[in-house]
């Protein structure tokens, strides 16, 4: 089948397939344009967003079923087959010869690689590990020494998800202040802050720049809600004594406070309301990932609070709701909020 025409035809599956590359449509061809047509044909429509708990089990299933086919003794030799590289040869024509992208993806009404990617998250054990031990920093500081910032190489040395060392480094790197802030640190940390909004704006908007000449002055605090995406490893290094995590929820809760004038948005009843309304926005979402949530839109349902505010508050009403929760996924927890902890906040609302 020739590009255009296959092109042609997932249009009917997938309204966004303009914005596709040509090689992923190739791909997609092969994969999937049978089998949308097969589930048309039972009256069942493609489906995006947040995976189901049925879905998620017959992923599970499906997974089994090829491991106990196939012989290779574990889901994560099957989906992260780099990591074992004396294996890897015979992994890869175990899967051609068992057809790994149609058993994978059996009874599943998606595209294979949204499934192929959440069987990669479901399975991979790297997702669920704990606390760094102290054997784990100091392995972490040596092999950023020798390795620099090449997360991807750390990450198949540490066993952890590239993103998890990142951070742990930005952590240890430096003598870190857990204490309370002092108005020295909080002074450091404004400045930090306005001097790369100025960097933004100078870039961006120059026009605008004026705006941040007076720091108190309800403008820039506007033009400070805008840009939530600041470079905290940068601001790290001006503030010198706080890693970059305590400076961005420190940023959260100065912009928190001064947006909403010092109100206790999560206290008493308008506390109640507020998780109340945060649940069910985000099981209106359908989202499957935390990353496709529109945190932006959501802080409507909580008030004139950043992004990181909200993400903050659920971050807590998970821990404190729900059991187990990092060995569930993050649809499993949307949902079991709404089942189990949204009756019990209207109850005592």
């Amino acid at each position: 089948m020739d590009l255009d025409t296959a092109r042609q035809e997932l249009e009917e599956f997938i309204p966004h397939v303009k914005n596709i590359s040509d090689s992923s449509i190739k791909k997609m061809a092969g994969r999937d344009l049978m089998r949308f047509k097969e589930f048309k044909k039972q009256g069942i429509a493609v489906k995006f967003g947040r995976f189901t708990q049925k879905e998620n089990k017959q992923i599970r299933k499906n997974v089994e079923e090829f491991l106990s086919l196939t012989g290779i003794d574990s889901a994560e030799k099957l989906l992260f087959t780099s990591r074992y590289p004396e294996d890897k040869d015979t992994i890869h024509r175990l899967k051609t010869e068992h057809h790994f992208c149609e058993k994978i993806s059996e009874g599943i009404p998606r595209p294979w690689r949204l499934i192929y990617y959440r069987a990669r998250k479901m399975f991979d054990p790297n997702n669920y590990k704990g606390r760094y031990t102290t054997e784990e920093k100091e392995k972490l500081k040596k092999y950023q020494a020798l390795h620099g910032n090449d997360w991807k190489k750390i990450s198949e040395l540490m066993s952890r998800s590239n993103l998890s060392v990142a951070m742990k480094f930005s952590e240890i790197k430096s003598a870190i202040n857990y204490g309370p802030w002092t108005k020295e640190e909080t002074q450091k940390l404004m400045n930090a802050v306005k001097e790369v909004m100025r960097r933004k704006l100078k870039t961006e908007n120059p026009s605008s720049l004026s705006s941040l000449e007076q720091s108190n002055t309800d403008p820039w605090i506007d033009r400070e809600k805008l840009y939530q995406q600041l470079p905290w490893t940068e601001i790290e290094t001006k503030v010198g004594s706080r890693y970059w995590r305590q400076c961005k929820q420190k940023w959260n809760s100065v912009l928190t406070s001064k947006l909403t004038k010092g109100q206790q948005l999560y206290r008493g009843t308008n506390g109640l309301q507020a998780k109340i309304n945060l649940i069910k926005r985000l099981y209106e979402t359908k989202a499957e990932d935390a990353s496709e949530v529109n945190w932006d839109d959501l802080s409507k349902a909580i008030g004139d609070v950043p992004r990181t505010y909200v993400q903050a508050k659920f971050y807590r009403l998970k821990v404190s709701s729900v059991p187990l929760w990092k060995r569930k996924t993050f649809s499993e927890i949307i949902d079991y909020l709404y089942e189990k902890k949204l009756p019990e906040l209207e109850e005592k609302l």
